[in-house]
């Protein structure tokens, strides 16, 4: 998988202010920041973005992904 296509399997499953990807084809790293994460834990956000991957976590298109889930707010204040 490239980091397009992961950036939009994820945007299509989650309402994103910002999804950024980078990785190594095999190593990818996820950016999200999105107003959907409101009120949820670490681990529900995770948890979202892992669905929004369906079986490709599964069946190791993608080996491994790690996960930084913002709010909005949360985002600008460590953008200040």
């Amino acid at each position: 998988m490239t980091s397009e296509e992961i950036q939009t399997l994820i945007a299509n499953h989650i309402a994103c202010e910002l999804c950024e990807v980078e990785g190594d084809g095999r190593h990818w790293y996820a950016t999200v920041v999105s107003s959907a994460f409101e009120g949820l834990r670490a681990i529900t956000r995770h948890q979202r973005v892992y669905a929004a991957m369906g079986q490709r976590m599964k069946t190791d298109e993608v080996h491994a992904l790690s996960i930084k889930a913002f709010t909005p707010a949360e985002w600008a204040a460590l953008s200040a």
